[in-house]
């Protein structure tokens, strides 16, 4: 892929010129992708990480220090999340999420009506990747695809499959390989929680990010009240600590791992990494077979009654229905927001309820 090689070499001549600070810090990055070769090779499953992890290992403590340190320290990185959590390999699963978000960002860049090319010719990042469906079916969609992850079983699977259509690189998102400015769009679908320091990692995607860049961003609610993860409710609300006992005395675990923020404080990091966000969240609920996010509705019970009662046309003024969805929005399980470094906004044809800016 020519967006994360040729433009980080480049970047690595101009910082030896230049001499700052920061351009050294790319180049002590970027420098080890170069001198690997076109195609990084996962690492031999071991804990110990090559030395192109232990440079991020180390970058990312410094960071993490200077955010909120101790919890960062204690935390820990996720390294197999593959082999932890069964449901990244739901290949069925996988691709839906990777069509609905690919619908948003097609919708955002007002290519809407361009059907299967609809991100031809744009350069993306999809932070997270695990084994490589979602990066499968952005290539599929035209993209130029950039998978990276910790995870080194997850990234042998995308290997193996997907090698051809996309570039897999085990790499942290705390401190990515690649040079400024060198993509147009990154996807960063349900992992700020499972980050050491989230706040980084969005400072990451804000430099990577071209000028007129977008980012897709899953993000989970931590007032959300039933825990995606270990199927507990309110388990997210409370402090480590307490989360921590209560996870143990329902017998689903000894750590709760994850730490989700509400939506002011999902705000306030985007902020933080000089992100201004579009919320997408009202427009899939009230109008789901426009973003194949049909199957995200709960199967069934008073949840379902109630969600269809909101977004099923003909049963309240559209109005009335995208008030009540957006009076939800505090207790939302998950957010979908389309995040620019700039003044972009949305270019695709009105929808029922939004997009909105995120204030």
């Amino acid at each position: 892929m020519r967006f994360v090689l040729s433009p980080i070499v480049k970047a690595s001549t101009r910082s030896a010129a230049a001499g700052r600070a920061r351009t050294r810090r790319t180049r002590t990055r970027t420098g080890a992708w170069a001198s690997r070769g076109r195609d990084a090779p996962a690492s031999n499953g071991r804990d110990a990480p090559e030395p192109k992890e232990r440079d991020a290992r180390a970058s990312n403590g410094r960071n993490a220090r200077a955010s909120n340190g101790r919890d960062a320290q204690r935390r820990g990185r996720q390294l197999a999340y593959s082999e932890l959590e069964p449901r990244s390999l739901d290949e069925f699963t996988r691709r839906r999420k990777a069509r609905k978000l690919i619908a948003v960002l097609a919708h955002f860049l007002g290519r809407d009506g361009e059907g299967a090319q609809a991100l031809a010719g744009l350069r993306v990042l999809d932070i997270g990747c695990s084994a490589g469906f979602i990066c499968d079916e952005l290539a599929a969609a035209g993209a130029e695809v950039t998978g990276v992850d910790i995870d080194s079983a997850g990234l042998r699977r995308a290997r193996a499959r997907f090698s051809r259509r996309a570039r897999f690189i085990q790499a942290d998102g705390l401190a990515l390989p690649l040079a400024d400015g060198t993509v147009d769009v990154v996807v960063l679908n349900h992992i700020y929680e499972h980050v050491v320091d989230a706040d980084v990692l969005l400072a990451e995607v804000r430099r990577v990010l071209a000028r007129d860049g977008l980012a897709y961003l899953g993000l989970g609610n931590r007032l959300g009240v039933m825990e995606p993860h270990h199927g507990l409710p309110l388990l997210s609300w409370l402090p480590p600590g307490l989360a921590d006992r209560y996870l143990r005395a329902a017998g689903r675990g000894e750590h709760y791992y994850e730490r989700y923020r509400s939506r002011p404080g999902l705000r306030r990091m985007l902020a933080r990494a000089g992100l201004r966000a579009w919320d997408y969240t009202v427009p899939v609920l009230l109008a789901p077979e426009a973003f194949h996010a049909e199957a995200d509705l709960p199967p069934g019970g008073p949840a379902r009654g109630l969600l269809r009662a909101v977004t099923a046309p003909g049963r309240l003024p559209a109005p009335a229905r995208a008030w009540l969805a957006r009076a939800a929005l505090p207790l939302a399980p998950t957010y979908l927001w389309v995040a620019t470094p700039g003044s972009r906004g949305p270019a695709g044809h009105t929808l029922p309820g939004g997009p909105q800016p995120v204030t």
